[in-house]
């Protein structure tokens, strides 16, 4: 931020003013947030406001950042847009019009819907695979049409340009300078400038003696690049990574370059403009040609050249991108949770100004952790550490504004936050657990116990079903489970005590048995499977080989099918010296080798309760190894009659314990089955839709190449099951084999690149992870109604707020609580939460109100509730999710208070729908796509009707009590 950012905006700002011909762009807005917050004075924040009204400053993109497309979810990656769009309209009245994604690794089909939704008129990207941008080059196919979504209409098509092989920055090979090429500014010097002003790696300045040089050669290029698109306009993007820090050196160059290039344009046969996105975009526009289309295929993984592979990043820095995702959900759970408490009337004297800031402290957290240098593991440790110090501040908050709101019904005044784990030397504890998804769930929830005999009630002093059991991660401490049954959007209360430990008493927790078995070598076999041990629930029967401990089979109820199923953990060895071939680091995966079994031994426990089953298995490295290194802790759920567990029972639900791991390993977890899926695996992009990876054949580096992000879920099937892997954060994921899913968990590397040593990126992380994973086994079309619901019962499980028990906490709960709210099954409720933006709905008023130097409300607009519904099926993916489905808001939102008004609005808030008309771009269809509204469009109303996978945003403004 001091030694390039700041001095960006500023020192752009001011060159802009400097002349009329001169144009910029702006992507990212968490640095010019801060930039505009904290460093521009009066004048400059005038100017800024200046030069966007004159179109000479563009805002694209204008994210909180420019996220990563692969291991990202899509909710979050609508939330960061959606913080960076409000702010931007907000402040100017701006919404911006064009994206501009040029440094992910890879690029995700979800992104042309995603910006389609935005209200993007185009969509620019660079990074994919060398060999088909190649290819896209030679046949003048690097723009076209994209469709996202094969279930959406042409509203969800974005045009596309693919920058060419130079990518995103300006060549910087010239023929007579050894210098860096057109970048007059230097490299930017952290953390302060050089003292004499001479920053490294300064382009030889434009001079009377070598300007038509430079002239020649920029125009070489140009014509080079020509040939690669179908127009005679060619876009040329000048700068690149930490430029025009220093604009005045930058454009004082190039203002006689381009005016000596135009001033030659007959005999150079091109001329040249400054110009935004938005002016190269309308230009191409208004030629009207017809573009091909391309449908909803993604381009990843992404290669650069042969033994470049950027797969590794779908996995590095596993505890980051579990962080993010677990900072995620509990947002998502405090923004539900602080509406409701605020409709139809604050039940309480929590003050609405301190909540706002706790959520907004996180949706920044975790906004900024989207960017394709975060989420990704690509940053270097001390930047990690203030990604992780960002989102821990934020939970914080967070979980005592849940807190307080627990509290403020039971007790004056706002409380302070919940613990999470208690000692156990008090007289029992309090628990309140809340479920943020807008369906009733039936689940078990675990808390951490300091006593083994306890007796749990709920709000009316009933009985609870529980099971209590030792920690596996504190040895002094007990895990408590509870089944709960939670309405949606609701909390449930429970009353935990210490016991005499007597059976006989009305809720005593009943202790789960453990039977344990010896550690078994891996050169011991199997005598054909007759030492088989069955674990059972109402929905599977898992069978254990207790000559090996490892799984045998599963045996599912639905499909009356038994499937072959084992797992075992297994580590890439890579290099690490460059000397020696290619290495893996934080971006690449280069293995040289197939990748082979960590251990020696198996040893097992199996803990049989009445709830829950828990197996455990330890592998270690040799037999006399003394802690094992990797573990695997199964569950199967036992559900209560009259308790509806369908979701609970159908999964098998596992943690891993992975780490640390020796140096240059990469350590997966592989499924081999008996299913004969030709080797080919399905894994989501962003959790939105599905990708269909067949295995393919590469020349080099074929088992990176074959590797794809998997963020949320994952599945292999044959023509009667489907095995499925749910996920809570992103991972790698490949079948390396027929009916095999290998899922890489966590990597250790070091090497000696002089870029990695320089930057610090060689991840040698040494931390210990625990992911988790449920595994899904039976027929097909069962597997494909239950995996998204599934999902999301995985990524947003109910929040427990977990704290001792006080006098004012035994009290009975206070007022009832408000009507649940509920959706049809195939609906998401995205979000429901009150941002708090002050502007008006009305455009019109906001530009006028912009004019006049107001900013709308002096106080946050706590009327305004957003609103947002996802579809999660595809078309034909189920005979009935898959159909539209029609809803009552009104009735949906009763719960709430009484709908007053309701207006549909874009993606992340700016626009009204109605007055969103995104340009048409011609195709080889023979029509115009982009322009017609889809039928789901209903004019005035509560009553809406949502199509399979769309998304729709409304603001729901409540009437007051």
């Amino acid at each position: 931020m001091r030694a390039y950012a700041a001095n960006v905006y500023t020192s752009v700002v001011e060159e802009l003013t400097r002349g009329q011909q001169r144009r910029f762009i702006a992507v990212e807005q968490e640095f010019f947030r801060l930039w505009w917050d904290g460093v521009a004075s009066d004048q400059q924040k005038h100017q800024v406001r200046q030069l966007l009204d004159e179109g000479r400053l563009e805002f694209v993109l204008g994210g909180q950042v420019m996220h990563d497309e692969a291991v990202t979810h899509i909710d979050d990656q609508i939330l960061q847009l959606t913080e960076g769009h409000g702010f931007l309209y907000e402040t100017f009245g701006v919404r911006p019009q064009f994206s501009w994604h040029v440094d992910p690794f890879g690029a995700s089909a979800t992104t042309p819907t995603l910006f389609a939704l935005a209200g993007f008129n185009a969509h620019l990207t660079s990074r994919i695979d060398y060999d088909l941008k190649a290819a896209m080059q030679g046949a003048q196919g690097l723009q076209f049409v994209w469709r996202g979504s094969p279930s959406l209409s042409a509203q969800q098509e974005i045009f596309t340009h693919v920058m060419d092989q130079y990518s995103y920055c300006t060549p910087s090979h010239i023929p007579f300078s050894n210098r860096s090429g057109f970048y007059w500014n230097g490299v930017a010097v952290f953390p302060e400038p050089p003292p004499d002003g001479v920053y490294p790696n300064m382009s030889e300045p434009v001079t009377p003696a070598n300007i038509d040089l430079y002239a020649e050669a920029l125009v070489a290029n140009v014509k080079q690049r020509a040939a690669w698109f179908r127009t005679a306009h060619v876009l040329w993007p000048w700068g690149c990574d930490k430029q025009f820090f220093n604009a005045s050196v930058q454009f004082a160059n190039m203002d006689p370059l381009l005016d000596r290039i135009n001033r030659r344009a007959a005999e150079l046969g091109v001329s040249v403009q400054y110009a935004t996105l938005g002016d190269y975009f309308r230009a191409l526009h208004a030629l009207n040609v017809t573009w091909h289309t391309r449908d909803h295929r993604d381009f990843l993984p992404y290669s650069s050249e042969p033994f470049q592979a950027w797969t590794g990043f779908y996995t590095s820095r596993s505890a980051l991108k579990g962080l993010a995702r677990r900072a995620s959900a509990l947002l998502y759970a405090g923004e539900s949770m602080f509406t409701r408490y605020t409709w139809p009337v604050p039940r309480g004297s929590l003050d609405p100004t301190w909540a706002l800031w706790q959520l907004q402290q996180l949706r920044w957290a975790v906004s900024e952790v989207q960017h394709h240098d975060a989420i990704t593991g690509t940053e270097s440790p001390k930047v990690r550490d203030m990604y992780e110090e960002h989102l821990a501040s934020g939970m914080l908050g967070v979980r005592k504004l849940m807190a307080s709101i627990i509290l403020d019904g039971r007790r004056p005044g706002p409380g302070a936050g919940a613990r999470q784990t208690a000692p156990g030397t008090s007289s029992g504890y309090f628990a309140s657990v809340y479920n943020p998804l807008a369906w009733t769930v039936t689940t078990i929830v675990t808390l951490t116990v300091g006593f083994p005999n306890v007796s749990v009630t709920d709000e009316s002093g009933h009985p609870v079903p529980s099971q209590i059991q030792n920690s596996t991660q504190t040895p002094s401490a007990y895990e408590l489970h509870i089944l709960t049954t939670i309405p949606g959007l609701s909390y449930r209360h429970y009353s935990i005590k210490p016991t005499a430990g007597a059976a006989w008493e009305p809720a005593a927790t009943m202790a789960a048995r453990v039977l344990r078995f010896g550690r078994r070598p891996k050169t011991r076999t199997s005598h054909g499977g007759r030492r088989l041990m069955p674990v059972a629930n109402d929905c599977y029967t898992v069978l254990l080989d207790e000559d090996t401990n490892l799984m045998h089979s599963v045996w599912e109820r639905q499909g009356n099918r038994s499937v072959h199923v084992t797992q075992e953990f297994l580590e890439y060895h890579v290099n690490g010296d460059v000397k020696q071939g290619p290495v893996s680091d934080n971006y690449m995966f280069t293995p040289s080798a197939a990748a082979v079994p960590t251990w020696e031994a198996v040893g097992m426990e199996v803990v049989a309760g009445r709830l829950v089953t828990e197996i455990r298995q330890f592998f270690y490295r040799n037999m006399t190894a003394q802690d094992h290194a990797f573990a695997i802790y199964s569950r199967l759920a036992h559900v209560p009659q009259g308790h509806d567990g369908q979701l609970l029972c159908q999964r098998i639900e596992q943690e891993y314990r992975v780490g640390p791991l020796e140096l240059n390993r990469e350590a997966v977890l592989r499924t081999s089955t008996g299913l004969d899926s030709q080797q080919v695996i399905y894994s989501d992009n962003n959790g939105y839709q599905m990708q269909r990876r067949p295995h393919l054949a590469y020349a080099n580096n074929s088992i990176a190449r074959n590797y794809y992000p998997m963020v949320q879920s994952a599945f292999i099937e044959d023509g009667g099951s489907s095995l499925v892997l749910l996920s809570e954060r992103a991972h790698g994921v490949s079948s390396q084999g027929n009916g095999q899913v290998e899922i890489m968990l966590h990597r250790r590397l070091w090497n000696n690149v002089d870029w990695d040593l320089g930057y610090n990126l060689t991840l040698n992380d040494t931390s210990v992870v625990h992911p988790v994973l449920w595994l899904l086994l039976g027929p097909r079309p069962v597997m494909a109604a239950l995996r998204q619901r599934s999902g999301l019962a995985l990524q947003h499980r109910p929040v427990v707020l977990f704290g001792e028990l006080t006098r004012s906490a035994l009290k009975p709960p206070g007022p009832r609580q408000p009507e649940a709210v509920t959706l049809p099954p195939n609906l998401h409720l995205q979000v429901l939460s009150i941002p708090g933006w002050n502007y008006s709905s009305s455009h019109t008023e906001h530009v006028q109100n912009l004019q006049k130097g107001q900013r709308g409300q002096a106080q946050a607009d706590l009327r305004r509730v957003l609103l947002r519904l996802h579809h999660l099926y595809e078309v034909g993916e189920d005979p009935v999710l898959s159909q539209p489905v029609t809803v009552d808001l009104e009735v949906s939102l009763r719960g709430l208070g009484s709908v007053e008004a309701i207006e549909e609005r874009s993606l992340t808030g700016t626009w009204d729908v109605s007055a969103l008309q995104r340009w048409s771009w011609r195709t080889d269809a023979g029509y115009h796509r982009g322009d017609s509204p889809p039928p789901s469009r209903l004019p005035g109303g509560p009553t809406i009707t949502i199509y399979p996978k769309e998304i729709r945003t409304f603001f729901i403004h409540f009437r007051q009590p």
